[in-house]
């Protein structure tokens, strides 16, 4: 075990999964989750293979992003961020390829396991609904950069990561523990959680501006640095406007705004925002992703709880 986590090629996948931007695609999930236990008896095998497939599909976007933008030319010495398995020469592009197969594959498995033990039958047509929007995510997944015509170098990659980070994340999550949608005010912290995922993507690309601009267009280079703040600062806000709309609305208690008590984690990442330029905004994405993770648990907590 120990020559495995000692091994080069190891060590430079575990880099390329990107395992910081897990809670981001953990926190829409488990809020769905946790909303739908606040109302219905939750099986937990069904909540341990969506927390698994959702896991296989970050990574799987990861790795595919890693590859497309090396096979496309888009990660070159100059990029502000920080350096993953191929660039840093740790893995191959037929390593990562390999690499990407296999999460596919476990990503697939994972989705087929937490649908069967939530409905107990893959041929019900909920399941085949399920099926196919699991399959939608796995191609969104890797056409971000991969591919003939990769929809991240169109500036369509906000529109993705809204549907797939919230509504589908928290509405999905809901919809796989408990069977329905109770709700319709359950768009909101979806819609709410997608605003801020969109918002992480924006940082990435804010500080990435420079080197982006060569052969691939981002909402970012589109708007501008001072457009692309004002962006940041919209999404963010109309975040926080859904959830407290939500939290008035959905069993209203006054215990079920604790979450506030981020706000002021999004507003140092504003100052940031506004004050930091290329790599020194990097740390501008931890921050946005684990308040927005802590934000979720506490607003499932209250609920569940309260």
């Amino acid at each position: 075990m120990e020559g495995v986590l000692m091994n080069p090629k190891f060590r430079s996948a575990i880099r390329s999964f990107r395992l910081r931007t897990l809670p981001l695609s953990l926190a829409g999930v488990i809020l769905g989750a946790m909303l739908a236990s606040s109302e219905f008896k939750v099986s937990v095998i069904v909540i341990v293979f969506l927390l698994l497939t959702t896991i296989f599909l970050q990574v799987l976007s990861n790795l595919s992003n890693e590859l497309g933008d090396v096979l496309n030319g888009t990660d070159t010495p100059d990029r502000q961020g920080p350096e993953y398995g191929i660039a840093e020469g740790g893995l191959s592009v037929n390593d990562m390829k390999r690499l990407i197969s296999v999460i596919a594959t476990l990503c697939a498995l994972s989705g087929c396991a937490m649908i069967w033990t939530s409905f107990g039958t893959l041929f019900s047509l909920r399941s085949a609904g399920l099926l196919v929007l699991g399959a939608l995510a796995i191609i969104a997944a890797m056409r971000y950069t991969l591919g003939p015509s990769p929809y991240g170098y169109k500036g369509l990659g906000d529109i993705a990561v809204f549907i797939f980070f919230g509504l589908v994340s928290v509405l999905g999550g809901f919809y796989v523990c408990a069977h329905t949608i109770s709700s319709s005010l359950l768009a909101l912290p979806a819609a709410a959680v997608g605003l801020f995922s969109v918002g992480v993507l924006n940082v990435n690309n804010i500080r990435d501006m420079k080197t982006d601009s060569a052969n691939r267009v981002t909402v970012a280079i589109r708007l501008g640095l001072r457009g692309s703040r004002i962006y940041q600062t919209v999404l963010i806000a109309a975040g926080w406007i859904l959830l407290v709309v939500f939290a008035a609305l959905y069993k209203p208690s006054p215990w079920h705004f604790l979450f506030l008590a981020v706000l002021l984690l999004h507003f140092i990442h504003l100052k940031g925002i506004w004050t930091k330029t290329d790599r020194a905004l990097d740390p501008m994405l931890p921050l946005l992703v684990m308040s927005t993770f802590i934000l979720c648990l506490i607003l499932g907590l209250s609920l569940m709880l309260i």
